[in-house]
């Protein structure tokens, strides 16, 4: 099961539109005034219908705890140096059914005990940033790392953003790649049978009779050579300051993924081979099988328009393409209001839409003469609302005080999300900026 936590563990801050003379001051601002610490946290679950672990059907249910730390350190007057570092912890009965065989009545509807029920996602990110005399140059570099169970990758890139018209034009370009590689965790029925030369003897079947189809013959499982996964995205960006009350940016993605880009354990049913089952879990027939590349293509923008001093208009729109077949579009809105100088309330409302690939078909729909298959439901046509609030504190004297930080920001969200195939979603974030004194 590849669960897209869709936790946007967000950026605080706004955005501050300012002029500037057409020559450079004597004292030259400094691009970070001090250390500043970032401490995120969220909580994510969600429940649902479509287990793509069991074939795509049995539950989705599955908690996640996240937290990071961000610090940004000046390094002179134009350099800052930022390290991000993040934990991730998730339980899921969903994926707990990559061996269902280890508890009693095995059942897809229902978490088994076995090691893969939980797991755990360590990510560090660094960046450094320069900015020219005249700040309307600033070129960045990244390099970053993460690391779970079956999955670690390597990334890395850079971008160069040049500002002009007295900073209310801005064009940005950047380029990242990473490098990804699996370790491969398999159903644990089709794992036994290849490991054992294709037959029944040995691994769960010692332990456990089969019902249903007595010949279980999964022939079509195969273990994957490949096990990189490598992305590669460039980016483009325009954002322009139309009057001083409305500004519209765009920016368009150009993205490029080869190797295994299907997941290991996500289970696929034919229609044209007889059911097996061990108590209640179908066998699966094969995993899900995807070509090894893929090209996306999305696009998109925003207008922030500014009503009045308690009013603020934010939207966004997104185009998006692949050759895999799907297109989606994404549009949402926040209406941030200023309740007093320090705290502001912000309603909230997403909504995404996107066509099935072409390779997606549900359970026992595929045939097994086909080359490419899934019956993963996040390759389905489906549409999504995701509605909710904010909730944000800001102090710009920075009265509290814990050691030598001040407390700047604390910004508090709130989603629920609503998928039209049975998935449902709450996400809760919370974030507290520091300022080093």
């Amino acid at each position: 099961m590849k669960i897209k936590l869709v936790l946007a563990i967000f950026l605080l801050g706004s955005t501050v539109f300012a002029q500037e003379k057409d020559s450079v001051p004597a004292f030259k601002k400094r691009v970070l005034e001090t250390t500043e610490v970032d401490f995120l946290l969220s909580y994510y679950k969600q429940d649902g219908i479509h287990s793509a672990v069991s074939g795509g059907s049995g539950t989705e249910n599955l908690t996640d705890i996240a937290s990071s730390i961000v610090v940004a350190m000046p390094l002179s007057d134009d350099e800052v140096l930022t390290v991000d570092a993040g934990l991730s912890a998730y339980s899921s009965a969903s994926s707990s059914n990559i061996n269902p065989f280890d508890s009693p009545n095995q059942n897809p509807w229902q978490a088994s005990s076995g090691a893969s029920k939980q797991d755990a996602l360590v990510n560090v990110a660094i960046s450094y940033s320069k900015s020219s005399a005249d700040r309307n140059t600033i070129w960045n570099v990244h390099l970053s790392g993460s690391n779970e169970y079956d999955y670690s990758s390597l990334g890395f890139g850079g971008g160069l953003t040049k500002e002009f018209n007295d900073k209310n034009t801005e064009v940005g370009i950047s380029a990242s790649a990473y490098l990804d590689s699996w370790r491969p965790i398999y159903p644990k029925e089709l794992e036994d049978f290849a490991k054992n030369g294709n037959s029944l003897n040995g691994g769960i079947f010692d332990n456990y009779t089969i019902t249903g189809n007595q010949n279980y013959n999964p022939a079509s499982f195969k273990f994957h050579d490949n096990k990189g996964r490598n992305s590669f995205a460039l980016s483009l960006s325009f954002s322009q300051v139309i009057n001083k009350k409305l500004q519209a940016s765009l920016f368009l993605d150009v993205l490029q993924q080869q190797g295994l880009l299907s997941t290991p354990y996500q289970r696929v049913y034919f229609k044209d081979v007889s059911n097996s089952y061990i108590d209640q879990f179908q066998l699966a027939d094969d995993i899900e099988r995807l070509p090894d590349s893929r090209f996306k293509l999305p696009i998109g923008g925003r207008l922030n328009y500014y009503i009045n001093e308690k009013f603020v208009l934010r939207t966004y729109y997104r185009f998006y393409s692949d050759n895999w077949g799907i297109q989606a579009h994404t549009i949402s809105i926040e209406v941030p209001f200023k309740i007093n100088q320090r705290f502001t309330f912000f309603p909230m409302y997403r909504f995404y839409t996107q066509t099935a690939s072409k390779y997606f078909a549900p359970s026992e729909t595929h045939l097994s003469t086909e080359v490419y298959y899934t019956s993963d439901y996040d390759l389905s046509a489906f549409n999504a609302n995701q509605y909710g609030f904010g909730l944000n504190y800001t102090d710009i004297f920075t009265d509290a005080h814990i050691w030598r930080l001040g407390l700047k920001n604390i910004d508090f969200r709130y989603n629920h999300y609503d998928r039209s195939d049975g998935l449902s979603a709450d996400i809760i974030s919370l974030g507290f900026k520091f300022i080093f004194q």
